[in-house]
């Protein structure tokens, strides 16, 4: 249960990640190479959502102190993802502090957790959230919303990994995910992402 929406396609590389994350601790400089092409495009997607156009600034910062810190990582690939986006996580916060902004959260979002949320709906969101439009719709939910969504879609991580990056139950995590999906399912919807039509549009046209 819970597994479908996730990308498939980063779970297949936590065994070739772990691998390599192993000999990038004995200091096997092309396995950190390794490590850092797999993990990289989702936590620069997860920061993009965070801090916009920042992020690349924030990614850096954020390598910088994984380098640093690799060998205290105990964990199998999947952990690392996990550990990667806390300090990631860390950096965005620490940036956003200094640059006193805070993510939007919209007056909207209680008349969006109304609407029906077919799986189909929301399936099409998460085949859409990698794009740039979709981070920037992502970055307007509220940041509990963002978060999970971010964590659980653009990083891959599981409810339960997902919730130990944000301090939080597994349950709020995929209740978060779920409604931010929502949202973003509806928003998508209009520009012809779903096929669903009125039933999942609602009133809203």
């Amino acid at each position: 249960m819970g597994q479908a929406g996730e990308p498939r396609r980063v779970h297949a590389y936590d065994g070739e990640l772990g691998a390599a994350v192993a000999r990038a601790q004995e200091g096997d400089e092309a396995a950190f190479a390794v490590a850092y092409r797999l993990v990289q495009p989702g936590l620069l997607g997860y920061l993009r959502g965070l801090v916009g156009d920042d992020a690349e600034d924030v990614v850096s910062d954020a390598w910088l102190e994984i380098a640093r810190d690799l060998g205290r990582f105990k964990g199998d690939g999947a952990g690392f993802r996990g550990w990667t986006a806390t300090i990631a996580r860390h950096r965005a916060l620490d940036h956003l502090r200094r640059q006193k902004v805070r993510p939007q959260s919209s007056a909207l979002e209680q008349d969006m957790l109304e609407l029906p949320g077919p799986h189909s709906t929301h399936d099409q969101a998460l085949e859409s959230i990698s794009t740039e439009h979709a981070l920037e719709l992502v970055r307007g939910l509220p940041r509990d919303q963002a978060e999970a969504v971010l964590l659980r879609v653009v990083v891959g991580l599981d409810a339960p990994a997902a919730a130990r990056v944000l301090g939080k139950r597994p349950g709020a995590v995929r209740t978060a995910a779920y409604r931010g999906l929502k949202r973003l399912a509806k928003q998508l919807g209009v520009e012809g992402v779903t096929d669903d039509g009125p039933r999942t549009l609602g009133e809203s046209k």
